[in-house]
């Protein structure tokens, strides 16, 4: 478990990066675009659409798995349910500023390259 949580700690510190670095100035607390938002789908967007949700999501279940608490566990994975439905809210608002966002969807996958 501790080797898991490590991977899974690595993984979030190269999402979390690798999004940051991608997202430059596009950068925001908010899941809603601004005007001025750019479409990035390069980086790591052209693997995950949402790179900072897995990020906080591996962190989470490493952090519970290095610890191995399974209360920690429940909180992690419920946190990913909450995740997954904030990141389609998003996405219905990203179809609408970007059209070509829909096809985007359908050739990158949301959290894990070419599963889900």
């Amino acid at each position: 478990m501790f080797i898991a949580g490590l991977v899974l700690f690595t993984v979030s510190a190269i999402c979390g990066l690798a999004g940051l670095l991608a997202l430059g100035r596009n950068l925001t607390p908010f899941p809603k675009p601004s005007a001025t938002t750019r479409f990035v789908r390069r980086g790591i967007y052209a693997l995950i659409r949402h790179p900072l949700y897995t990020a906080v999501f591996c962190a989470a279940l490493g952090w519970s798995f290095v610890w191995q608490s399974w209360p920690a566990s429940f909180i992690s994975l419920v946190m990913g349910i909450f995740l997954d439905a904030k990141a389609r809210h998003e996405e219905r608002w990203l179809r609408e500023q970007f059209p070509d966002y829909t096809g985007y969807e359908q050739r990158v996958r949301r959290f894990i390259p070419w599963i889900y």
